[in-house]
Order: structure tokens, then C-alpha cells, then sequence
């Protein structure tokens, strides 16, 4: 007999792990750099913080799995961590738990080191949304509310928590960020959905996929990937001098142009997102490098 466990447990760890996607985590940190325009002041505070996100992402990831695979949403996907653990959900509840703790430990040394406590109480409601997107007979992620969650925990919730523990001001810097990787992660989200719309439908999960179709979807996943890039040039004009605005408004104007044009997908969306930020850092490093060369 061929049985389920066998015919689902031939996914790898590292299929299932797909590292990129941890980049919506990494990202927001990145961002911090750039748009402070120079050292934060709590920079090995703001990597920790970085790596507890990642570590949350990651127990999201799995809860969601088990949460899909429970209701019928993704028994067709190839690299959901149940058919890791062949067909069963609870060691992948017990994997996500541990990964909640620890990056939630991380965060605590971050926020012990710079003696900032009193961002437990602003992050304490977007921790609950983000158990709640997963938790239960009908999880945030299966309402028409599951987008608006995500923008708001990786918007506010990752870059404001990130900005405020390196030791920034509340400032325009810290809303043109939010705004940015609000429109990132949710453009990440849509661009996720169309191939799932039918599995997603029988499982009665109202995703904006099912909500308005492959075609909308991937129309408005283009449109949120323009928001974060405008967005990211407002907070370079912000942050920077010289010329770098500039170069950051000329390679989002490339990038704008590539994911319009192209398939609209994770991939695609993750890598002109990157791309954007990396030139931002360089752009304005060199400058400062040059500026310190012509001085001496």
C-alpha cells in the first residue's frame, strides 16, 4: 500500500523552508538603514530585533500551514511544511511554538539592551493579530480581512518596531517607511494568491484572489509594489543629500517598469524590492566614502 504519509512526506526542510521569502523580514531592517541616513544608534539592538521578526515570520509561515492543511486550503501544496512531517499537523504546531519563542526572546534582549519596555504595549495588540491571522475555526487570513493584517503587522508593526528600538525619532521618515513595507508585504501577499484561488474557493477562504479575481489581484500587487517604491524615494528626499534621491528615484523608476512588465510574482516582487534599497545604501555610502576622501 502506497499511504498518504508516503505519498506526502517527499517534500525537504529546505523546500518547504524557501529562504528568500524570509527577505519581507529582512528587508524592513534594511530599510531603517537607508532611511536614517546614517549609523542608528542601537544598531545591535535593531539586528536582533531583525532576526526575532524573521523567527515570528517563520512561526507564522508554519502555523498557517497547519492552519490550511486543517481546513482544506493547501492540501495541494508541494512545499507546506505538513507533507514535511508526512500528513500530520501537531509536530508542525510544536515546530511553530518554538520558533514563536525564540524570536519572541530575541526581541526581549533587544528591548532589554536599549531599556525601551514600553514598545511591549504597542506591539502586544499586532502579536494577537498575528496569532489570530492563523488561530481557529476561521483565521483573519481566511476573512477580507487577512490583507489589511498584513500591512498593518509588517507596516507599522515590523518597520515602526525596528525604527523606534534602533533609536530613531518618530518622525516622516518612520510614516513613509510604514507606508512602504505596508504596501510591500501585502503586494508579496497578492502576488501569492492567483494560483490558489481555486483551492482557497472549496475551502472558504475569502482572499482578495477569490474576492476579485487572478487578474485584479496581480494588477493591484503591481500597484502596492509602485506605493512602496514612492514611498521609499519620499523617505530617501527625507533622509538623504546630494544626489542619492535621485539615483534612489531613478532605480525605482527601472524597477517600477520591470514588475510591470514582467510576471507578477514573489520572486520578482522580493528582488526589485531588494535591488531598490541595496542602490539607496550604496548610492549613499559611496557618497559618503567620497565626501570623506575629498576632505582629507
Amino acid at each position: 500500500m502506497t499511504s498518504v504519509s508516503q505519498s506526502v512526506s517527499d517534500t525537504s526542510w529546505l523546500e518547504a523552508l524557501n529562504p528568500p521569502i524570509y527577505l519581507v523580514s529582512v528587508l524592513p531592517g534594511v530599510g531603517v538603514l537607508l532611511l536614517a541616513g546614517e549609523a542608528p544608534v542601537h544598531a545591535g539592538a535593531l539586528w536582533l530585533a531583525v532576526f526575532g521578526v524573521v523567527l515570528l515570520q517563520h512561526a507564522i509561515n508554519l502555523f498557517n500551514d497547519a492552519a490550511d492543511w486543517r481546513l482544506g486550503a493547501d492540501v495541494d501544496k508541494q512545499d507546506s511544511w505538513v507533507r514535511v512531517h508526512g500528513g500530520r499537523t501537531w509536530p508542525v504546531n510544536v515546530h511553530a511554538v518554538v520558533s514563536v519563542l525564540a524570536g519572541g526572546a530575541l526581541g526581549l534582549v533587544a528591548l532589554a539592551s536599549t531599556d525601551q519596555w514600553w514598545l511591549l504595549a504597542a506591539a502586544a495588540p499586532l502579536l494577537l493579530l498575528g496569532y489570530l491571522y492563523n488561530a481557529g475555526p476561521r483565521p483573519l487570513s481566511y476573512t477580507h480581512f487577512g490583507e489589511w493584517v498584513t500591512g498593518l503587522c509588517y507596516g507599522p508593526g515590523v518597520f515602526g518596531g525596528l525604527w523606534l528600538v534602533a533609536g530613531m525619532p518618530a518622525d516622516w521618515r518612520l510614516f513613509a517607511g510604514a507606508i512602504a513595507f505596508a504596501a510591500l508585504a501585502m503586494a508579496l501577499l497578492l502576488s501569492h494568491q492567483p494560483p490558489q484561488i481555486a483551492t482557497d474557493r472549496a475551502a472558504g477562504k475569502h482572499s482578495f484572489a477569490v474576492r476579485y479575481g487572478a487578474e485584479t489581484t496581480r494588477r493591484s500587487a503591481r500597484q502596492l509594489f509602485v506605493v512602496f517604491a514612492f514611498a521609499v524615494v519620499l523617505g530617501g528626499v527625507l533622509a538623504l543629500s546630494g544626489p542619492v534621491p535621485l539615483l534612489v528615484a531613478a532605480a525605482a523608476a527601472l524597477l517600477v517598469y520591470r514588475v510591470y512588465t514582467g510576471d507578477v510574482n514573489p520572486k520578482r516582487i522580493l528582488g526589485a524590492a531588494s535591488l531598490l534599497l541595496v542602490t539607496g545604501i550604496v548610492a549613499a555610502r559611496g557618497v559618503i566614502w567620497i565626501g570623506t576622501l575629498s576632505s582629507t
